[in-house]
């Protein structure tokens, strides 16, 4: 994985695309409904963008990366990993040409989804829910909803057709049809300027066995017709949307099998969903990065050494996967995923940070998961802006180190205490003679002044 600054650099140009015009209803949209998901740092870099297309036009000036950093006031870190999350969404296909000249790279903007594909979608709608809460959920389907016409049956059409308004009547020259094939055409190099449908986001079906899946169904109950591609789309999403593997998958499409054997999409997204929130305490999924995100990667050569290889796996290893291997393989209960989808939300630590967090916290619990230790942990980590995986082990081991000193401070301050007096440095000459042999001085002095003392405490006594 390489660093953003191996992918883009201020002075790489850049030109702004647009496919198809963008309208301010979209900019709604953006607003209300996809900047709760993507954050306000997205949602500047792509308005940002807009503001660079020409009022009806396509295409934008070319400009250099440094003039974008300036006018968000963000570094180049932050407006790469932007760029990525709008990618992700759906919003900006990007381009890069390199030639003699540099790099240079076309962002292509999208537009939005409209208010019904993306209350409908079954991916978008449910992590808008679970960030925004039901009552602003409600009010928002409100804002970007309204009556529906009235039916057929109440009134009579009465629209007049093309034909019953005009006619068609014959031109009296030739003049008029010189020239008409050429004008007809489309123009070399030159499009039409209009707008695309926009496309929801999409999880590849690839990533789902269903091979597995068709295994363990029964033709006579689930025919393999029913599994027509947009069934097969759902369910590619409905499985990203709540990590739900093909044995588990099998039973939500059982219960949503109509009389015609066919599949009701949304009896099975109703079953997935029901069933996501009942082992999650009627929660619902959240939007987080799945693993380590690029920008905070920081083993980009082949690892060498033990502990480079852990960091990159940490780096491209997601928290569940981590946990169930420190767990030797148990799968993790309900709590303990709850614990560590309010860490990564609450505390915006990122996957592999996260990663780091469950070992050292599992280590020093014997192998126990307890919500106030782990969040205490996180909350350090989150006020000290630990955001790569070596950030997170370099402060793991100080703070080791802090406890162990620590403890050998303690056991030394338990001894015995030795009475120490504060003495003058002078001082130190006068002990030393006085500590020397008596032989070497004068005895005869001695043993006077023993003398003095023996006969002085005779005499008290008395």
């Amino acid at each position: 994985m390489a660093q953003h600054w191996q992918e883009i650099l201020p002075i790489d140009r850049y030109k702004v695309a647009s496919d198809g015009l963008l309208h301010e209803y979209d900019r709604k949209v953006l607003t209300l409904l996809y900047q709760p998901l993507i954050g306000s740092t997205c949602f500047s870099l792509y308005m940002t963008l807009w503001a660079e297309i020409e009022e009806n036009r396509l295409w934008s000036e070319s400009s250099t990366h440094h003039l974008l950093m300036n006018l968000l006031e963000l570094n180049l870190k932050d407006i790469y990993e932007a760029r990525l999350k709008l990618e992700g969404i759906g919003l900006l296909k990007t381009r890069v040409k390199t030639d003699e000249g540099g790099r240079s790279f076309i962002y292509e903007l999208h537009p939005p989804l409209s208010p019904e594909q993306f209350f409908l979608d079954g991916m978008l709608n449910i992590y808008l829910y679970r960030k925004i809460g039901k009552t602003h959920f409600s009010r928002l389907k409100r804002f970007f909803s309204d009556q529906q016409k009235p039916s057929e049956g109440e009134y009579v059409e009465v629209t007049k057709a093309f034909q019953d308004v005009f006619s068609s009547g014959a031109p009296g020259s030739m003049q008029y049809i010189q020239g008409l094939s050429e004008e007809l055409q489309e123009e070399e190099n030159q499009q039409f300027i209009g707008r695309t449908e926009p496309s929801p986001i999409q999880i590849g079906v690839d990533l789902f066995d269903f091979d597995l899946l068709t295994a363990g169904l029964n033709e006579s109950l689930v025919p393999k017709k029913a599994l027509t591609p947009k069934v097969k789309n759902v369910i590619s999403n409905l499985a990203f949307l709540y990590q739900i593997d093909a044995i588990e998958m099998k039973n939500f499409i059982l219960g949503a099998i109509n009389e015609h054997e066919e599949i009701d999409i949304e009896d099975l997204r109703k079953g997935a969903r029901d069933w996501y929130q009942f082992v999650n305490y009627d929660q619902l999924p959240s939007l987080i990065n799945r693993t380590q995100p690029i920008v905070h990667q920081t083993q980009l050569t082949e690892p060498k050494t033990p502990e480079e290889k852990l960091i990159r796996s940490y780096e491209t290893t997601t928290p569940l996967i981590v946990f169930k291997e420190l767990s030797g393989g148990v799968e993790p209960s309900n709590a303990n995923l709850k614990t560590l989808e309010e860490i990564m939300i609450k505390y915006k630590l990122p996957p592999g940070v996260v990663n780091v967090l469950i070992e050292v916290a599992m280590r020093k619990t014997d192998m126990k998961f307890t919500k106030g230790f782990v969040e205490s942990i996180a909350s350090h980590w989150a006020r000290k802006q630990v955001k790569t995986v070596k950030e997170a082990m370099e402060l793991a081991r100080n703070e080791e180190q802090k406890v162990t000193e620590s403890k050998k401070t303690n056991r030394s301050t338990n001894k015995k205490p030795i009475r120490t007096e504060l003495i003058p440095d002078w001082f130190d000459d006068s002990s030393k003679e006085a500590g020397k042999d008596p032989s070497q001085g004068n005895n005869s002095e001695v043993e006077a002044k023993k003398r003095s003392i023996e006969e002085k405490l005779k005499a008290f006594r008395k």
